[in-house]
């Protein structure tokens, strides 16, 4: 057993041998789980000796969170339904007024509804307040959102921003809305980084937020992880990026397992695995509300 893995057996500092007491707290490693200090000087006297395991426990722990399977993707349930929301947005509708994302299914339903019911004016399906009719009143409930600090509506003005050229805004509320959560603001900001749109290129930077976004359960961003690994031959790591995608019901990501396959980098037992549970993902997010939105011809 190494010193450090005494020491934190022994609950005393790694670097004076103090133990913990009542009136003396240690403090964790800042970035692993090996050791711990009794103040800042010891962390700093033990750092040169500790650095090797450190990263490499860091290293560890992280791949133990990105390589854990997302319940879902990032966009979650629909809030209404409560039924899996998949990744594109052609299939659900984000409401300004409230920032919620509604499956195309629910929203038919209500506006249905409502029409039977003769409403003069339609409501949110979820918060039920009337919907905008005009491109001002819209922008005007998103930026009642973002003046709530509210993640999605930082976002979608950061989105918008881009769009319009002004990268320096897009980069400023894109990375509010990513330290308050949004894990699509972290797949943009990855694409900021690489192209120095609003900020110095950094390829480790853009590597972390695509990770950030991955680990949240946005497919796309972690199949742009998988591709960057296999650039770089690791296989095995670029593999199971792919399989986490295709579990989430995300096609693009099977078709590289497929190829995979057929190259004799993943077993057949892995590839009928990824079919079931791209299936079964599939499966989870339909319903007939859905269907019926789908097949609606104004």
């Amino acid at each position: 057993m190494s010193t450090d893995e005494t020491a934190a057996d022994n609950m005393c500092c790694a670097s004076c041998g103090m133990a913990e007491l009542d009136d003396i707290k240690l403090m964790d490693c800042d970035d692993c789980d090996l050791v711990r200090y009794c103040s800042d000087e010891c962390k700093e006297d033990h750092r040169r000796q500790h650095e090797h395991a450190c990263k490499k426990r860091a290293a560890e722990l992280r791949d133990k969170i990105l390589f854990t399977q997302p319940e879902s993707c990032h966009l979650g349930d629909c809030p209404i339904c409560c039924l899996p929301l998949m990744f594109n947005m052609k299939d659900a509708m984000l409401q300004t007024c409230c920032s919620k994302v509604i499956c195309k299914g629910c929203s038919h339903a209500d506006m249905i509804r409502e029409i039977q019911e003769n409403r003069k004016q339609l409501t949110c399906p979820f918060c039920r307040h009337p919907k905008p009719t005009t491109v001002d009143e819209m922008k005007l409930y998103e930026m009642k959102r973002v003046a709530a600090n509210d993640p999605v509506a930082l976002r979608e003005l950061g989105k918008e921003s881009f769009q319009s050229g002004d990268y320096d805004k897009a980069f400023k509320y894109c990375t509010k809305a990513a330290k308050l959560g949004d894990v699509d603001a972290h797949y943009h900001l990855s694409f900021m980084y690489r192209n120095g749109q609003g900020v110095e290129k950094d390829l480790k930077k853009e590597l972390y937020c695509f990770e950030e976004a991955a680990i949240g359960g946005h497919p796309r961003a972690r199949c742009n992880l998988a591709f960057y690994e296999w650039k770089n031959s690791r296989f095995d790591r670029a593999v199971k990026h792919w399989i986490i995608a295709a579990n989430l019901g995300y096609d693009e990501a099977l078709h590289e397992i497929k190829n995979c396959y057929l190259m004799g980098r993943v077993s057949k037992d892995e590839f009928a695995a990824a079919l079931r549970a791209n299936q079964a993902a599939i499966n989870e997010s339909k319903s007939p509300q859905r269907e019926a939105a789908a097949n609606f011809i104004v």
